[in-house]
């Protein structure tokens, strides 16, 4: 017969584990409630046009978010796994450093977004906004641009990168552990 004595130090280790990990918080990364363009236009709402399009206005989807999280997802639950045990399961700490991983892997995804390219239009614009910086679009804007772009004119050289016009939508990408 064996007999085992103690263990009391495991046991309040083993419930502190336990306890840490049911008070597991939430991890959200993305466009976070409160993120807008100066105008005041939230960023999740153009990051969602962006990401599923607006057909009625030509713009085509440009699925960055969702190319990610195919992408990565596979790999969040190992990492997680990994840190909780790196960092004496301290969920807190686990997850914001999951955040901050989950975060760059967007931001990349946003730069490493190519396709499909932007119009002649959408240039056009970038060019009528690199002129006059205060430029507002509108509808009228947008007719301009169009207007030009069918008498010929070229919008030599602006960046014809999606996505990353301002740089404002890469820069509100962020994370929160609640």
């Amino acid at each position: 017969m064996v007999k085992v004595v103690g263990g009391d130090a495991l046991l309040t280790r083993t419930e502190e584990i336990s306890d840490s990990l049911r008070r597991a918080s939430t991890l959200e990364v993305g466009f976070l409630e409160g993120a807008t363009y100066p105008d005041g236009t939230p960023v999740a709402m153009v990051a969602a046009i962006q990401e599923f399009g607006a057909p009625r206005v030509g713009i085509p989807p440009r699925p960055f978010f969702r190319t990610m999280i195919a992408e990565k997802m596979p790999e969040w639950g190992p990492a997680i796994a990994g840190l909780l045990k790196d960092n004496d399961f301290d969920t807190r700490r686990t997850l914001s450093q999951a955040g901050e991983a989950i975060r760059g892997q967007l931001q990349q995804s946003i730069i490493d977004t190519n396709s499909p390219p932007l119009s002649p239009v959408t240039l056009m614009l970038r060019k009528m906004k690199a002129q006059d910086p205060s430029l507002v679009v509108t509808g009228a804007t947008v007719g301009e641009a169009a207007r030009r772009v069918a008498a010929g004119e070229t919008a030599t050289g602006v960046s014809t990168k999606p996505l990353v016009d301002t740089g404002h939508l890469l820069a509100s990408v962020d994370y929160s552990v609640s």
